[in-house]
Formats: C-alpha cells, structure tokens, sequence
C-alpha cells in the first residue's frame, strides 16, 4: 500500500486520467485539480476513490495548507492552442497557472514537482514557448526553494480516448472513416511515438526514484527511443484500419520551423529500469481496435 499524496493537474486529459487511473490502482491517494467546464467521462470510474478541486475556487497561497498534506505534485495540465486561444490564454494555462502551483508547493514543503514539457523547440508555436517558460521557472525554484523539480520531455504520445485534435488521432479517425482523401505534408519528418501505457510507466518509474544527493533538478526524454517518418507512421495506420483512403503526401506545406528529426534519448529512464514495452505497431492495433 502506497502512503504518499499525488496531486495531479489536468486529471480530465488524456495523460493525466490514465495517470490517476494507475495511481489509485497502485494505492496511491490522489488528489485532482481540474476546471468546473470539465468533462468527467475520462475519470468516470475512480471519481469515488479521489478528491476533485475545481481550479477557479484555488487560492494558492492557502491551498497546500487547506487541503491533505501533499507530497508529490504531478503537472499534466496544458493547452495546446489548437482552439483559437489568445496568447494571454496560452501564457496562463502553461506558464501562470503552474507557476501560481509551482509557489505554493515551495511553500508547504512539497518534496517533489514533476511537470510535464515537451520535446518541441522553443520557438516553434506558443504552446512550446510557453511551456520553456516554465522550465525556467522549475530551475529557478529548484535551486532557490530547494524543490526537486523533474522535467518530463514528452515525445508524440497516443492512445486509445486521445483527443481528436492530435495529429495521431486525425490521421487514425480518418482512416477508419475512409473519407475521400487525407491531405498531409511529404512526410520525411521522423518523430518518436510512444504508447500511454509506456508514457505512465515512466512517470510511475520517475515518481519512485530515489533523490540524488544536492541535486534537485533533473530532466528525462519519454519517448520509444526509435523514430520513423510521418509517411511510415501514416502508412502503418492506412494498413492496420484496411483503409481505402487516398493518402496525398505532399499535398500540405511543412509548417515554418518545422521539426524533421526528433527522437527521445532513453537513457537515464533506463537507469532507473524502464523501458518500452509496446512496439509502434502494438500500440496501434490496440488504438485502432478501440477507435472501432
């Protein structure tokens, strides 16, 4: 039986629901933050073993002090500005919000904030410049505040009830619906993708690591390790779904700043004996089978 407190934000996405999920099967106390506009659906079946906060009633000055003593802090909330948000809106939801987290964990003596971030380069869109705010904040507050503030670099994850937004999930939800044509870029840009059942179990891996002596800012790549070009990736898709849909590689320009290799370096998650355990392939079918 696990005795710590895990505070999560953004427990209503993708992530941070299959987080909780794995939480209070391992016996972990969960406690919840999400917004009072949130769909439940996702955490439906562990709502009466959790305590839900809805984020608009927080002060956080007073917050940790109110509430169970908390002793990990798990950051999964984000926006991705993929619904017309303003810039302000971005900066509050990636950078205001977990800050305002980040200060009252400090404060009450939290042991352990372990955020979320991407593999993105800074300076791409306002989701990944907002997030390496944040980073900045984490590294000033580890070593000021003597917080231990552990970065998850996430590659391009997915599952079965990912958002429908999501690259991943448009290409899968059009190929099962075989609609006309599905317009993408050439598709020579290789990226790692990585199942959510892997995603979790690297967060669970980092949540038991032991700290390092005087060392309270670490970093880890979530990834497979392996990359494969978005061409492969959509290929692999159209042959699992069966699809008839007519794939127009090159119909769509690549996006200023685009990316074209990305691949998570595993290592210090192997150190701590992780690994991978779905192949893209495993993933895939198990998303598509759900998707159906």
């Amino acid at each position: 039986m696990n005795t710590k407190t895990i505070l999560i934000t953004g427990v209503t996405g993708f992530l941070g629901s299959n987080l909780a999920i794995e939480l209070v099967s391992q016996g972990y106390k969960v406690v919840a933050l999400k917004r009072k506009s949130s769909s439940l659906k996702r955490i439906e079946t562990i709502l009466p073993k959790i305590y839900l906060y809805d984020i608009e009633n927080i002060d956080f000055l007073t917050f940790f002090q109110d509430i169970h003593k908390i002793d990990v802090v798990i950051h999964t909330a984000t926006s991705y500005g993929r619904n017309n948000e303003t810039p302000w809106e971005i900066f509050d939801a990636n950078t205001s919000f977990p800050l305002k987290l980040l200060d009252g964990a400090s404060v009450a003596n939290v042991s352990k904030f372990i955020n979320t971030d991407t593999i993105l380069d800074k300076f791409l869109n306002l989701y990944s410049l907002s997030k390496n705010h944040l980073l900045d904040w984490g590294k000033f507050y580890s070593m000021r505040n003597r917080i231990e503030f552990i970065n998850m670099r996430l590659e391009h994850f997915y599952g079965p009830g990912d958002d429908d937004s999501k690259f991943t999930s448009y290409v899968i939800n059009n190929c099962i619906s075989n609609t006309t044509s599905l317009k993408l870029t050439l598709g020579e840009q290789s990226r790692d993708f990585i199942y959510i059942d892997d995603v979790v179990s690297a967060y669970i891996a980092v949540l038991n690591r032991e700290k390092l002596v005087d060392e309270y800012f670490s970093q880890y790549d979530v990834g497979s390790g392996k990359s494969v070009t978005i061409r492969k990736f959509v290929e692999t898709v159209h042959k699992i779904t069966e699809s008839n849909i007519n794939l127009e590689f090159g119909a769509v320009p690549y996006r200023v700043g685009e990316v074209m290799k990305s691949k998570a370096n595993i290592t210090a998650l192997k150190e701590l004996g992780w690994y991978c355990k779905f192949s893209l392939e495993e993933g895939l079918i198990l998303t598509i089978k759900d998707q159906k």
